[in-house]
């Protein structure tokens, strides 16, 4: 499938006050350079127990990857959180966070869709050079 486990150079922090209870956003280190055009950083999360993942996406809202948010359209994710900030370094950044629905309790993936879920996922950005790393989020990241 391709999907390797690896550290990243981004973190994803609690939100801030005002912020829906367990939404996180993506902690960039810089805006000088990107994964793929439009597109600063890419995280795969679940909250635990680690079956029913999310995209996180840190995008450049100047140059919106368009393409690829119409095919996560497609594979049935929807956004659930959009905000722009200027990072430090002055660049501007649009957080986008997208969820798809399962079959399982309280809408979660069951193991069958989760892999074919991450494998969707990995189809989708692999021609873009991007490599995931989906990951389990911690306890207190997922329910800050």
């Amino acid at each position: 499938m391709g999907i390797n486990i690896m550290v990243s150079t981004m973190l994803a922090i609690s939100a801030g006050p005002g912020l829906a209870q367990g939404t996180t956003m993506l902690f960039l280190k810089s805006t000088s350079s990107s994964k793929a055009p439009g597109i600063y950083e890419v995280d795969i999360a679940a909250k635990p127990p680690g079956k029913t993942f999310g995209v996180f996406l840190a995008t450049n809202p100047d140059q919106p990857p368009g393409d690829l948010l119409a095919q996560l359209k497609a594979l049935g994710y929807e956004n659930t959180y959009s905000s722009g900030y200027t990072h430090k370094d002055g660049g501007k950044v649009l957080d986008l966070h997208f969820q798809k629905d399962g079959t399982d309790l309280f809408k979660g993936w069951k193991t069958d869709e989760c892999t074919a879920n991450l494998a969707a996922l990995d189809n989708l950005f692999t021609p873009l050079g991007i490599t995931l790393a989906p990951r389990v989020m911690s306890l207190a990241e997922a329910y800050a």
